[in-house]
């Protein structure tokens, strides 16, 4: 006969009035909670029970937050879920808090991972041969030559750890010259030059396309040295290319110039401020906000106070925390930033007649959160307790050690892709519902929520965070644990997504026109 199962709530602050259900399977009615009530109806894993009543237009509370307001009546032992919540207006971003960042954290020294130093002075966790592409119709030839360079060059190369083709939908057919058009093509630009492909810039180009190869890399745009004079560009248009294997002949030869580079560099010893970290969530359910997310927090916290570069993002996903964001900033200059992104956020929001309640999936519901407002709680958590150095747009390049606010879109591609563009160099991505998500550009650590994914999928997550709401591990014992996990990978040992070859296409951001 099975033990009977000992019901688990998590409740966050001492004056949350909801308290997580944390059971495998959740909880049936009748459920006497330990020093609460009895569940009147079920509720399931991950979703919130009301522990006092809660009549009708009660806020609720959760993170010591007002997530939204009861629709009915709700008495003590009963299931809030979306359906029985009115969300609050956004805040406004007029009368945010004054900074008042914490104190910067004490150094954290003596921790050291092996990289491959480059010319620029920035240092990549991988040694990869990227082909940038100007335009989307190229982007079936550039599949047929990396799948070439693939099987018949890299064999000669064993120090480079693959090649990637960096495609997307861009470059023609859209309103170039527009203002937003500088998303997109600081973007690609700022791609071909991540830390993890060595400095080693080639281009394919159709020859007709908006984005012409001049144009999306301009003279003193890269950082040229030795006998390189600008980029390495393949254009396929040329009338040297007599047939299709003329031109995959002409990538090829390209290609052994840049891979017989970077087959000669080695890792070496770099300390821990050389990372670019960017951390994520996707797939969220109510314990990204309890296990997972806090213990990147903390990591994040390591990770800066070793001066290292951590960015967060998800405008959507910070939006309900701007009070916390503006009161976190470093100087008011940085507080101003974060309200001019997110400013510029909810105009375009607005343009396509949506707003912030359109980032929650059915997933997230599924899996207990309710709507934005507390999925925004949950995610701020990635950004640990430190002040805000600075501020980047989508596209730009990061230039400044310490935490900073990378201002994208929520969608795990999209900021992916942006958080590459920055400089990223390693990536952490954490889940309750499961995504196989990965990146072929940058590795990228897996973090479940829950102890139960992690046992489903054993061979997709890397870290399991669920420990902590067992009570297995702590926050902080997880945080170290992912910290340690970090300097392993950023010195080359494989995630699952590089073990089974699992990556997501780059998507770019493009608010500007189509034509």
């Amino acid at each position: 006969m099975n033990a009977p199962v000992t019901p688990r709530t998590i409740r966050i602050h001492p004056d949350d009035n909801v308290a997580v259900v944390v059971n495998d399977g959740g909880l049936p009615a009748g459920t006497a909670l330990p020093g609460g009530p009895t569940l009147v109806q079920a509720v399931p894993q991950g979703h919130k029970v009301a522990l006092t009543d809660l009549p009708a237009g009660t806020a609720v509370r959760r993170y010591n937050v007002v997530i939204g307001h009861t629709a009915v009546d709700i008495p003590a032992g009963g299931w809030v879920n979306e359906q029985r919540l009115v969300m609050p207006e956004a805040r406004s971003l007029q009368g945010l808090p004054a900074p008042q960042p914490p104190a910067d954290l004490p150094p954290l020294e003596g921790h050291t991972f092996m990289g491959y130093r480059n010319a620029d002075g920035s240092v990549g966790t991988r040694n990869l041969l990227a082909v940038t592409t100007t335009v989307q119709c190229v982007a079936g030839v550039l599949e047929f030559a990396v799948e070439r360079i693939r099987k018949d060059l890299l064999p000669k190369y064993p120090n480079v750890d693959g090649v990637v083709g960096l495609t997307h939908s861009y470059g023609c057919g859209v309103a170039i010259d527009a203002p937003d058009a500088i998303i997109p093509i600081r973007t690609v630009r700022n791609l071909a030059m991540n830390p993890n492909f060595g400095g080693e810039v080639m281009v394919l180009s159709l020859g007709c396309e908006k984005l012409q190869p001049e144009r999306l890399l301009p003279p003193g745009s890269i950082p040229i040295s030795d006998e390189r004079q600008g980029p390495d560009v393949v254009c396929l248009q040329d009338e040297k290319h007599v047939g299709f294997m003329s031109m995959i002949d002409s990538i090829l030869t390209q290609a052994k110039t840049h891979l017989e580079r970077l087959n000669a560099r080695q890792r070496t010893t770099c300390p821990v401020s050389e990372l670019v970290v960017g951390v994520q969530c996707g797939g969220s359910d109510a314990f990204s906000g309890v296990t997972a997310n806090p213990a990147v927090g903390f990591a994040t916290d390591l990770l800066v106070r070793a001066g290292a570069t951590v960015m967060f993002s998800e405008n959507t996903e910070v939006r309900d925390a701007v009070d916390q964001l503006t009161r976190r900033a470093a100087t008011p200059e940085v507080a101003d930033a974060i309200v001019r992104e997110l400013g510029w956020y909810d105009a375009y929001l607005a343009r396509g007649q949506a707003d912030r309640s359109a980032n929650t999936t059915p997933g997230n519901k599924k899996g207990g959160l309710s709507n934005i407002v507390e999925k925004a709680m949950g995610s701020i958590v990635k950004s640990g307790n430190g002040p805000i150095h600075g501020v980047i747009a989508p596209g730009e390049k990061v230039k400044q050690k310490g935490l900073i606010f990378a201002a994208t879109p929520a969608s795990d591609f999209i900021c992916g892709t942006l958080q590459l563009a920055a400089g990223m160099n390693l990536h952490v991505f954490t889940t309750g519902r499961g995504t196989p998500y990965g990146l072929a550009e940058c590795p990228v650590i897996k973090v479940a929520t829950r102890n139960d994914l992690a046992r489903r999928w054993h061979d997709l997550m890397d870290v399991n965070a669920g420990r902590i709401a067992s009570g297995e591990a702590s926050i902080d014992e997880l945080g170290w644990e992912l910290f340690h996990r970090m300097l392993a990978v950023a010195s080359g040992e494989k995630t699952w997504a590089e073990k089974w070859g699992l990556h997501n296409d780059l998507v770019l951001f493009n608010p500007a026109p189509i034509t």
